[in-house]
């Protein structure tokens, strides 16, 4: 890898493949990480391929997405093909990036716990991948989430390239902050993070806050550890204005009269979409206006999920206060933001919180919990509110006095997106290049 061609680059996204619709199962913004960063990489001359375990027989070997010749129209056929395999890319081209499903254990979505006894299949079948091109293609192993981290552990040392890793969440943050019942991570995550930490050339974090974790809970090398932050798509998440939002709110069938609190995320415990239904329960015991929630999302961790958020609400008394809708693709999401006074995320741990950046670009305000990289991406009292706990009881009060004043919500919309702009995939990609370079540097540096 030289300042004179950008990098050949292997992205492994074990667990969850990129293409997948964000918002249930494993799929959440890593996915949308994954697939962006890799998007802003390729348009700054980058080879990308990421690799994926394959969850069906169905699925094509490989995919082939974007990519533009020198008149900016589509690359494809024999054209891609020799982008991908040139020793350069020419002038004004964007290479296609690849996404390869490798088949490593049954033809199923597999409970992550059960991942690791695939992890040898993903990592023979990514070695392979070098085989069609030529020894010595990729420059750089990027992992993403400690399963990855095993698999790039092994194809890095195998092809004698830099290893960078992006952790995404941490297992002892992650336990440090569990919803009562919760089942914590295991050990065998908590050492396979503690190995990575160490073998890893460049270690990835989101934030600053994220940075101190790997530092201060795992060890990591201050030298090695690399601030990126994520990016938001500041071209389609976009303020519509009032005539927007009406038209958003009449296309997606919500009230144009009555205030709207929207939860977009998984629905599991770690996202905690149940403090807002509890808090809906305050409020309403209360006597205070009770706003309409929409949870945005399918379930994970367990099929039930859905179900049993649904059952807390009836036993709360706000089961009609409260509406659950699947995932959206990213442009419908668009609309549901922009339908929306305030977007709350009561997360117990973020690493980054990808929908904050999101909604915030859509100049909304957004109410979060203190936690994690939600502490970067909302600016208090100036973007939205950041609140400290979990006590239903003071999101109900933070959410009602939001709501009951529209200046303010005006207010924090503007400067929401203003907040947001702060977040974009082209200074993501650029940051993400150099530690590349750093990394190559690190590998051949002896280590102390």
């Amino acid at each position: 890898m030289t300042p004179e061609r950008a990098p050949r680059v292997a992205m492994l996204s074990v667990h969850t493949s990129p293409l997948d619709q964000p918002g249930t199962g494993d799929a959440g913004g890593m996915n949308v990480y994954v697939l962006e960063l890799s998007r802003a990489l390729a348009a700054r001359g980058a080879r990308v391929e990421i690799f994926t375990r394959a969850t069906s027989s169905d699925l094509p070997e490989t995919v082939v997405l974007d990519g533009t010749d020198a008149d900016g129209g589509p690359l494809t056929g024999d054209a891609a093909r020799q982008v991908l395999l040139a020793d350069q890319v020419p002038p004004l081209v964007v290479p296609p990036v690849l996404v390869h499903h490798v088949p490593a254990g049954p033809f199923e979505r597999l409970d992550k716990n059960d991942l690791p006894g695939v992890l040898c299949g993903m990592a023979a079948g990514v070695l392979r991948s070098e085989a069609a091109r030529r020894p010595g293609w990729y420059d750089v192993v990027h992992s993403h989430y400690w399963l990855s981290g095993q698999v790039g552990r092994l194809t890095a040392e195998r092809w004698e390239v830099p290893l960078v890793h992006t952790a995404h969440t941490l297992a002892r943050v992650k336990n440090a902050s569990l919803a009562p019942g919760d089942t914590p991570e295991p050990t065998a995550r908590i050492l396979g993070e503690e190995e990575l930490v160490q073998a890893a050339d460049a270690l990835v974090a989101s934030t600053p806050v994220e940075a101190g974790e790997l530092v201060d809970l795992y060890g990591a090398d201050p030298d090695r550890v690399h601030i990126v932050e994520p990016g938001v798509d500041l071209d389609r998440f976009t303020p519509g204005g009032p005539a927007a939002r009406a038209e958003a709110r009449r296309a997606l069938g919500l009230p144009l009269d009555r205030d709207v609190v929207l939860f977009a995320g998984r629905v599991q415990a770690l996202k905690a979409p149940d403090v807002l239904v509890r808090a809906l329960g305050v409020l309403a015991a209360t006597g205070r206006p009770v706003p309409l929630l929409v949870v945005l999302g399918g379930p994970s961790g367990r099929s039930t999920a859905v179900r049993e958020l649904q059952a807390l609400a009836a036993v709360t008394g706000v089961a009609e206060h409260v509406r659950v809708h699947p995932p959206a693709d990213r442009d419908t999401l668009v609309s549901w933001y922009r339908a929306a006074d305030v977007v709350a995320m009561p997360s117990r741990s973020e690493s980054f919180g990808l929908v904050a950046a999101e909604a915030q670009a859509c100049g909304v305000p957004v109410v979060a919990a203190a936690v994690g990289g939600l502490r970067t991406i909302v600016d208090h009292r100036v973007s939205g509110h950041l609140v400290e706990g979990h006590d239903p009881a003071v999101w109900a009060d933070v959410l009602a006095g939001v709501l009951a004043d529209p200046a303010c919500r005006l207010r924090l919309g503007a400067a929401a997106r203003t907040v947001a702009e702060r977040f974009g995939w082209d200074a993501a990609a650029d940051r993400m290049l150099k530690v590349y370079e750093v990394a190559r540097e690190a590998r051949t540096a002896p280590r102390v």
